[in-house]
């Protein structure tokens, strides 16, 4: 059976790797790839980016079934594309993908569809904005309503940081199209989780849970990032607030999807805000979702699966889902990303990367904004490497991860020292 896996980061890396580990695998092709999936066994990388090229790869190399990594390819319709020319892929059609390629969007369907939210108005006027942000008051999100590779989300602690954000978005126009109308919310207080979920039009097969570190810097300070680190499984998810998650978030977003006229395939991403309180009634809200898994999530989720994940996808490209089930490493598995100098900023790129030595069963090294020339691994993007860890505990999958970070290097690295915090503040109870 042959593969092909889209998209260039950790997460893709993570996916095909996984995928690769199935004896019924001939070969799991990347598109376009990185210097991670270059070097990886039963891994190839196709140098395509285009739909009608990608679609023709597939069709010559008999490609059983693709899997979609990023939002960008979903957002510009590529699963509407392979499906018309009769071939199997995992992912939402283009106005699906909409939960996640416009927040005003999103927000819209969730109001519709009793989800629950934070408060929230949408703006393109600047003046209009900045007035809604002064009456308002601090702190206050503001969000760039299209996709920003995960630049387009200011947390502002003041109502000037708020005014700026809208000067950078519909203002100076640095967002792009992305930034041309914002969406401006209640800024949320509690933990963040991130529940995942696959579906196929109907079914749907609940992953593992996970937590991220979307700031720079330790102590959760700094600028946010498209993730620093994440761990699996995440304590905060107890058994009694998944099952409120799947009843108040999950079903109903499918059911509204559906009702819409859009049944939702693919990966679905709830990011969720939870309160203080007992978890019968804690407050629970929908942050945001995203139409893929996320990254650096994918990575510990990935470290943790034990079954042939190649049946698990077969199932969800047929529409059999509840015929599918994954068994899971019962340890802890934690991320700590590696990033450029400058990132989030202006990363640096093309610095010589020493140090990766070979994946263990205990660890892999994931490689995301990496390249291979002339043999040589460098840098090419903002977050690096994402070093995967299993423990029997946090502190030990920390310590693991920790360890092999030390051994990489290259100018100007960056990384958190602080991955899993949360969780070892919690006791490490597992959910």
């Amino acid at each position: 059976m042959k593969l092909l896996v889209i998209g260039n980061g950790g997460r893709e890396h993570a996916l095909a790797w996984r995928l690769a580990q199935s004896e019924r695998i001939q070969k799991v092709y990347v598109a376009p790839g990185n210097g991670g999936t270059a070097t990886t066994a039963q891994l190839e990388n196709v140098a395509l980016t285009d739909a009608g090229e990608l679609i023709a790869f597939a069709k010559k190399e008999g490609i059983a079934y693709t899997v979609v990594g990023p939002e960008a390819p979903l957002a510009a319709g590529i699963v509407d594309a392979f499906r018309a020319a009769g071939l199997k892929i995992f992912g939402p059609t283009q106005k699906a993908a909409q939960l996640e390629s416009s927040k005003d969007y999103a927000k819209a369907f969730m109001v519709r569809h009793h989800i629950p939210t934070a408060t929230y108005q949408t703006f393109t006027d600047p003046v209009l904005a900045k007035s809604y942000i002064s009456e308002q008051g601090a702190p206050i999100v503001v969000k760039a309503d299209g996709l920003a590779a995960g630049k387009g989300v200011v947390v502002a602690a003041s109502v000037q940081e708020a005014h700026e954000a809208i000067d950078k978005m519909l203002g100076d126009g640095s967002l792009g199209a992305a930034g041309a109308r914002v969406v401006i919310e209640e800024c949320l207080q509690g933990e963040e989780a991130s529940f995942m979920v696959m579906c196929d039009g109907q079914q749907v097969l609940v992953l593992a849970t996970s937590q991220d570190h979307k700031r720079l810097l330790d102590h959760d300070q700094g600028p946010n990032t498209g993730g620093m680190g994440a761990y699996s499984p995440a304590p905060i998810v107890t058994p009694t607030l998944h099952n409120r998650i799947m009843r108040e978030v999950i079903q109903p977003t499918l059911q509204g999807m559906a009702k819409d006229g859009h049944p939702y395939t693919g990966f679905l991403y709830a990011g969720l805000m939870i309160g203080d309180g007992p978890d019968a009634s804690r407050p629970l809200k929908v942050l945001e979702y995203n139409c893929r898994m996320g990254d650096p999530e994918t990575q510990p989720i990935m470290m943790r699966v034990k079954s042939d994940l190649t049946e698990v996808f077969e199932h969800a490209v047929n529409g059999t889902l509840e015929q599918a089930s994954i068994t899971w490493d019962r340890r802890t598995a934690l991320g700590v990303v590696i990033a450029a100098q400058n990132y989030p900023d202006t990363p640096r790129t093309g610095d010589a990367i020493t140090g990766l030595g070979k994946n263990t069963e205990e660890c892999a090294v994931f490689h995301a904004g990496t390249r291979l020339e002339d043999g040589v691994v460098k840098t090419a993007g903002g977050r690096v490497l994402c070093v995967t860890a299993l423990g029997d505990s946090v502190k030990r999958a920390q310590a693991t991860a920790y360890q092999t970070v030390q051994r990489i290097q290259f100018e100007g690295r960056q990384y958190r020292s602080d991955i899993g915090w949360r969780a070892l503040s919690s006791g490490e109870t597992s959910s």
